[in-house]
């Protein structure tokens, strides 16, 4: 490692920078396709980065590139948190990619602040949470890839406590962990994420997706994110490896996860937008026998959600 620029040893994304620029190399028989820049555009409000400067980042042997993404649209109120929970992280070879949905509030100087930390980041419109994660997942070049909301932060060793459990674990592609489930003002509600094991995950989603991190190869084998499905693509994407999935799980807190996201539509859990999105899932992966069981599953969740908001619970 003889390549290696460390530009500021304050942060994970600036310890292990290096001049060389990447050679990408795109698979045929991939689904998923690889850039380091996207071409000049008409509606690009701004673009910067560590790339710009021409730094890049790669997996070593003994310390795999870790990808985190995080898109954002006018999330001003807590976007430098979660930027401060991704270059303040233990673990040293991190790039960390933002795609900015062209914002009109504060969100953009925000980023600017912290342009010499971030490996690239890009304003532009765009139609959503899940095309912008397919943009970035393009720009990534981490061997495994992880997306943190820009509502959202993680705990100080997160990243360096999923890279010691993969370590301990056999071809694991995917791993996940508990997140703290918090207010705006950080009050926590409850700890949400299990184990994935494949007949639970084939009914609803049981997993803390948030900080949870994908091995390159799943994207490579499956593709990108179905934008058909504008709240609950993650879910479908990890359905599409069924019961094959190789999944490990940390049983710590590593992330938070403030309520009120895009896939929460405004209410608890976003209730009818996400049934309505995760009964088309089940009908496309036929991950049940009947749709009568997904109406059962379907009703008891509302009923789950009345009686919450009827007691005035979040």
């Amino acid at each position: 490692m003889t390549d290696i620029i460390c530009s500021d040893k304050n942060y994970s994304t600036t310890r292990l920078a290096t001049k060389e620029k990447p050679e990408i190399l795109n698979n045929l028989n991939n689904k998923f396709e690889s850039c380091l820049f996207f071409p000049p555009s008409k509606g690009r409000v701004a673009e910067g980065g560590l790339r710009g400067k021409g730094y890049f980042k790669k997996s070593y042997d003994d310390k795999p590139l870790i990808t985190i993404i995080t898109v954002v649209f006018n999330g001003e109120d807590y976007l430098e948190e979660s930027i401060l929970s991704v270059i303040n992280q233990t673990y040293n070879n991190v790039e960390y990619i933002i795609i900015d949905g062209g914002s009109t509030d504060g969100t953009l100087e925000i980023i600017k602040k912290y342009s010499s930390e971030i490996d690239y980041w890009i304003s532009e419109k765009d139609s959503g949470v899940y095309y912008a994660w397919n943009k970035a997942l393009k720009l990534s070049q981490g061997q495994w890839i992880g997306f943190l909301g820009a509502d959202d932060f993680y705990e100080l060793n997160a990243i360096q406590n999923y890279i010691e459990n993969i370590d301990l674990l056999s071809d694991v592609e995917f791993i996940s962990s508990q997140s703290y489930l918090i207010t705006k003002e950080k009050k926590t509600i409850r700890i949400i994420g299990k184990q994935w094991n494949w007949k639970s995950f084939s009914i609803y989603m049981n997993i803390a997706h948030v900080g949870s991190l994908h091995h390159r190869s799943l994207f490579e084998k499956y593709g990108i994110y179905d934008t058909d499905f504008p709240v609950c693509a993650d879910y479908e994407f990890l359905l599409r490896a069924g019961d094959k999935l190789k999944a490990g799980f940390v049983n710590e807190v590593l992330c938070n996860f403030r309520i009120g996201g895009q896939s929460q539509g405004g209410s608890y859990w976003g209730v009818s937008d996400v049934l309505e999105e995760t009964y088309q899932i089940k009908l496309k992966h036929n991950t049940r026998p009947t749709s009568l069981h997904i109406y059962i599953d379907n009703l008891w969740a509302r009923i789950k959600w009345l009686s919450r908001k009827i007691l005035g619970k979040p």
